[in-house]
């Protein structure tokens, strides 16, 4: 079985089976501004939790207004490297980010890791999913699996990632785990979920490996058919969505995200950041974003915050080294 846990500190809460309980409005403004850098292009996880985290934050009050600025490149390495250089002149800026800054700095796509930043706080989850075209003969993980096996150069699978990135980590774990052989996957990485979707429609790959709430909403808008979702159990934003495990391939993740800051801020500047974000999970702003894109809440800040990605990375070296990738 390979699962990748997302540590003693982390909440995960099954998504929507129960609300928050006792949702208060905010109370004082905690932040003036906040201003989001995005590492990929827009229509990603990335892009979609810092919009969402910022609309959250504002229309609950606990910021004033946000801002955001999309910087892709270098598999988010030209943002990580831009708020470091520009650390003095970035104290208003919170970048957000999520398990592929382990990834691609245990495979040197960039020099930085998640120590060279201020950790914030990590914020939510997100499982994984396989998805297909709408109009796609396939249906289910074994019609993907039966594909493959008559055809693997000709079963691409695509992925918002580069080679070795998260959403290829993913497909590889999933075909492992389906006792396919992981490194026999054509992988085909873009920049960004929507590149990656429009190649899905043109029939470029045959299926896509994304993030449980990119796949719900395109679900919902009947692009694409969810053929597994990488939770233990069915979530219910997308409740006939079947898990891996119910296909009998026995493999779970979750794909935390978070903020970070840049080097040398501020204690003071830090804590009021951390605050904003704490409040935001009592506010019922944040329950409508959470819940609509199939998130599950994680809150750990500072130490613990350094703990998790401590341990996160040497579970994702052990597992890359196991597949291959490193």
């Amino acid at each position: 079985m390979t699962t990748l846990k997302l540590g003693r500190r982390a909440l995960i809460a099954a998504v929507a089976a129960i609300g928050l309980t006792g949702p208060a409005l905010a109370e004082d403004q905690v932040v003036d501004s906040i201003h989001f850098l995005i590492p990929g292009g827009a229509g990603g996880g990335w892009d979609g939790t810092a919009r969402g985290t910022g609309e959250a934050l504002t229309n609950a009050g606990l910021v004033g207004t946000a801002s955001y600025e999309n910087m892709s490149g270098g598999g988010g390495g030209k943002a990580i490297g831009y708020l470091i250089e520009n650390a003095d002149s970035n104290h208003g800026t919170l970048m957000v980010n999520s398990t592929p800054i382990v990834i691609r700095s245990l495979t040197g796509v960039f020099p930085h890791n998640f120590r060279d930043l201020t950790l914030v706080s990590g914020t939510i989850g997100d499982y994984a999913a396989i998805v297909v075209g709408k109009d796609s003969p396939i249906n289910s993980m074994e019609d993907l699996l039966a594909a493959f096996d008559a055809d693997p150069a000709g079963t691409a699978i695509g992925g918002g990632s580069v080679p070795g990135g998260m959403d290829h980590l993913v497909a590889a774990m999933v075909m492992e785990a389906a006792g396919k052989d992981a490194l026999a996957v054509k992988y085909i990485p873009y920049d960004a979920g929507g590149k990656a979707m429009a190649a899905l429609l043109s029939g470029e790959i045959a299926a896509l490996s994304t993030g449980f709430s990119e796949a719900v909403d395109l679900a919902n808008a009947g692009e694409v058919k969810i053929i597994g979702v990488t939770a233990e159990e069915r979530v219910d934003a997308a409740p006939d969505a079947m898990t891996m495990k119910e296909q009998g391939i026995d493999t779970t993740f979750v794909n935390w995200r978070g903020f970070f800051a840049a080097p040398g801020l501020p204690e003071d500047k830090l804590a009021v950041y951390q605050d904003a974000i704490a409040k935001m999970y009592d506010t019922p702003e944040w329950e409508e974003v959470r819940a609509r894109n199939g998130w599950v809440n994680i809150h750990n800040s500072g130490d613990d915050f350094q703990s998790f990605l401590e341990q996160q990375e040497q579970q994702i070296g052990d597992l890359m080294k196991k597949l291959g990738f490193l």
